[in-house]
């Protein structure tokens, strides 16, 4: 299992520099401005791979990305296939990935409970 565990392993991370590269210097489309590839998961047999992406600059915009990412399945599934050395190119399905959202406002309401905890000490104090 080791053995299997990483060879799927760094197939989905050389997956992951590829199709980064490509959205940064192929895709043309405005939608998929700022999208960035945080994750890949390939199954044990090749034939899907999940595409995790997250969106910097715009997070309500994910739904115009995520289509505009399926539309473009297949010109990045025929790219990697020219660039990765692979008997089979999985098929690519893209995911929204929340986490860098969750974490955004994880931190954003850590900060509030700190600030308030240090405004209700200086109000005991004075």
């Amino acid at each position: 299992m080791p053995r299997d565990f990483s060879r799927t392993q760094r197939v989905a991370e050389q997956m992951q520099r590829e199709l980064s590269v490509l959205l940064q210097r192929e895709m043309r489309d405005p939608r998929v401005e700022g999208v960035s590839i945080s994750g890949v998961e390939v199954t044990r047999d090749f034939s899907l791979a999940k595409v995790y992406f997250s969106i910097l600059n715009n997070p309500e915009g994910h739904k115009n990305a995520a289509t505009a990412l399926e539309k473009a399945a297949g010109f990045l599934r025929h790219a990697l296939g020219q660039s990765m050395q692979l008997r089979v190119i999985p098929e690519l399905r893209f995911i929204y990935d929340e986490s860098l959202v969750k974490g955004t406002s994880l931190s954003e309401l850590i900060d509030k409970v700190v600030a308030d905890d240090n405004q209700k000490h200086v109000d005991d104090e004075d």
